[in-house]
């Protein structure tokens, strides 16, 4: 036990960080080469399971939202000496026929778009705000972040290899989850909000760095909201709230417009 606290504390020394733009201090305990491996196992066998769609003018539109953003965040990372965020990323933007309202995207740049999500989003500058959301989670490591907590939450700080030989389901279970497909009560509920809410404001900012008008964004969650029905609590919820996430996108807006040039 003595040396699984030891390992932890080394690691968290030395795996401590900063996310772009915000500047926010973070703990990531997995090698990223690791969590874009899993990711792209994890991909595969969702796009196995849910065939993209392969043509018409939604498909075209991920595909070209996705093209402005990951040109746009790269050449960002690349000119402030951050390109180390982005190593090894293979972007893919796919649409998959879906009525679920989502989207995610995973370490290494693969980003899915469900087609229910469309008729919310309803145009070009929308739907970059949601992209632009989902590519944050990815860029700032929030999986790594949350996979790292599950870790030491649920084995006591074990080494992923390990957990993936002994707990194999469990492990998996975990990753997903760290890319909301679960939702926890508990510890790690309020780490989950907190990157939403960067996610927001990253969002904004790519969007805007791609040439696309953050101010847009603003309406996104009341659309949301409007298309959920009920709601469940705050803090019941790996979300901000729709009044909190509109509010603090609202105060965040000048900084994101720092970034916005029309193309």
């Amino acid at each position: 036990m003595k040396k699984i606290l030891l390992f932890i504390t080394a690691f968290t020394v030395f795996s401590c960080s900063k996310v772009p733009i915000t500047g926010r201090k973070q703990m990531n305990l997995l090698p990223e080469s690791t969590m874009m491996s899993m990711s792209l196992s994890n991909y595969r066998d969702f796009l196995s399971q849910h065939p993209p769609v392969t043509s018409g003018a939604e498909m075209q539109q991920v595909k070209n939202i996705g093209a402005k953003i990951s040109s746009a965040v790269e050449q960002y990372m690349r000119q402030n000496k951050m390109a180390d965020r982005v190593k090894g990323y293979k972007w893919e933007f796919n649409l998959v026929n879906d009525k679920a309202v989502n989207a995610w995207c995973m370490p290494g740049g693969k980003v899915v778009v469900y087609t229910g999500l469309l008729p919310i989003t309803q145009d070009e500058t929308h739907l970059a705000f949601v992209m632009g959301h989902e590519v944050a989670h990815a860029v700032a490591r929030h999986g790594n972040e949350r996979m790292s907590q599950m870790l030491l939450a649920a084995t006591g700080g074990i080494a992923l290899d390990v957990a993936l030989s002994q707990k194999p389901s469990e492990t998996r279970a975990m990753f997903l989850g760290a890319y909301g497909v679960a939702t926890t009560v508990g510890v790690i509920l309020p780490f989950s909000r907190t990157h939403e809410s960067e996610a927001d404001k990253l969002g904004m900012v790519f969007m805007a760095m791609a040439g696309y008008n953050p101010t847009n964004a603003l309406d996104m969650w009341e659309r949301m909201s409007k298309a959920g029905g009920g709601k469940m609590p705050e803090f019941l919820s790996t979300h901000p709230s729709d009044a909190t996430r509109s509010k603090n996108m609202r105060a965040y807006l000048p900084q994101a417009m720092k970034y916005y040039h029309p193309n």
